[in-house]
């Protein structure tokens, strides 16, 4: 794969595919974090002379159709701040300013008001790529959808090549599968196993002890033979979590919190037997002996909570989780929405070594599959 840092890009037109899908109320950006992660590309595209012209989506207009709500507007504002210059919006494919205007950066509209976007149309990737003279894919996040953006327009650029994000997404998401060190620890909570059985699967074959949190240890606990109560759980994966606790590294909780409502109504923290049939399990102790697994471990790949942590009354396994890990020597990779919300909310983002800016994406990637995007920048050369 080409990256941005070793090809020639002064006084070059750069088309940057980024993403800056981010939340927006009122006309204001909630939070900023796929804004900032994109600022290394675009200053050192700067510092070399190169005039840019950035790519994103932002939520889900229905295609082909202007909807102010998703206009790019607020992004383009908010990055022409902390980048202290100005940023120009462009709301066409075919106008004459893209390039030429009094700015180096230029924003072009909502990709997703452009039809042919999702389908990954051949006609909207032959005209993406051929706005500028290097085609730079830097929005890791997008990388596991074939679209016009984040694949057709790679394949037709003349070049082609990956950002200063996705260069260190790729990095030290490789380094967690296949330059680890052991012990290995992975820690994977959420709601359900469902979406994260690939991912199980695939880590089980590298980690040596794999944490489960949420609804997906409700399902292993019931796969063990354990009363969950009333317990969200998945019953169609019993048979497969039985086949993943027969492998001997799943970590399962020994002592729960319960409460018979998600409001918190009669909170517990209990043996995990003696889980009655009014309860509902919303959150896990940590024991000493799990703790000194992530102590001990020498990689940790961390996604998702360990409970309902929104509810501070169901939040101690995770925020006893997020500080044990942080305290921990281990090159440790977190990644996954509310993975991030628990790292902002009890910790830094500097006390883990890297925070993946994917979700999807993060987990296709650690599930071991080549995302598109990923997979046509590997068939580009510098001249083709």
């Amino acid at each position: 794969m080409i990256n941005l840092s070793s090809i020639d890009i002064a006084n070059k037109n750069l088309v940057i595919r980024v993403d800056m899908n981010v939340p927006i109320k009122d006309g204001n950006v909630e939070d900023a974090t796929r804004i900032e992660s994109c600022i290394p590309t675009i200053k050192y595209a700067l510092k070399n002379n190169a005039k840019v012209l950035l790519v994103s989506h932002l939520g889900r207009p229905i295609e082909g159709n202007f909807e102010e709500k998703f206009s790019l507007k607020p992004v383009v504002e908010y990055l022409g701040t902390i980048i202290n210059r100005p940023c120009e919006l462009i709301s066409s494919l075919d106008s004459s300013n893209i390039f030429h205007g009094e700015t180096d950066i230029q924003f072009l509209e909502n990709i997703r008001f452009f039809k042919g976007e999702k389908e990954n149309c051949q006609d909207l990737g032959n005209k993406l790529a051929n706005l500028g003279d290097i085609y730079v894919f830097d929005a890791f996040g997008t990388a596991h959808r074939e679209q016009a953006s984040t694949h057709s327009a790679i394949k037709s650029a003349s070049v082609a090549c990956a950002g200063l994000l996705l260069e260190r997404e790729n990095k030290f998401l490789s380094q967690a599968l296949k330059k680890y060190e052991s012990p290995y620890l992975a820690v994977i909570g959420g709601a359900k196993v469902s979406t994260k059985l690939e991912l199980i699967k695939h880590i089980s074959s590298v980690a040596d002890y794999i944490i489960v949190g949420g609804g997906i240890a409700n399902t292993f606990l019931a796969a063990s033979g354990l009363n969950i109560g009333k317990s969200i759980f998945e019953d169609s994966m019993i048979d497969l979590a039985k086949d993943l606790l027969e492998k001997g590294k799943i970590v399962l909780p020994n002592t729960v919190i319960t409460s018979k409502t998600f409001e918190g109504e009669d909170i517990k923290e209990i043996p995990v037997n003696e889980v009655t049939d009014e309860e509902m399990i919303l959150d896990l102790h940590l024991t000493k002996e799990t703790i000194d697994l992530i102590v001990q471990a020498k990689t940790i790949l961390w996604n998702g909570p360990m409970g309902v942590f929104e509810n501070s009354a169901f939040s101690k396994g995770t925020k006893v989780l997020s500080e044990a890990i942080a305290k921990s020597q281990a090159f440790s990779l977190a990644g996954g929405g509310e993975t991030l919300s628990a790292i902002n909310k009890y910790i830094k983002s500097d006390d883990v070594s890297y925070c993946s800016t994917g979700g999807g994406a993060f987990l296709e990637f650690m599930e071991g599959k080549i995302l598109p995007s990923i997979d046509v920048l590997n068939s580009k050369t510098t001249g083709s």
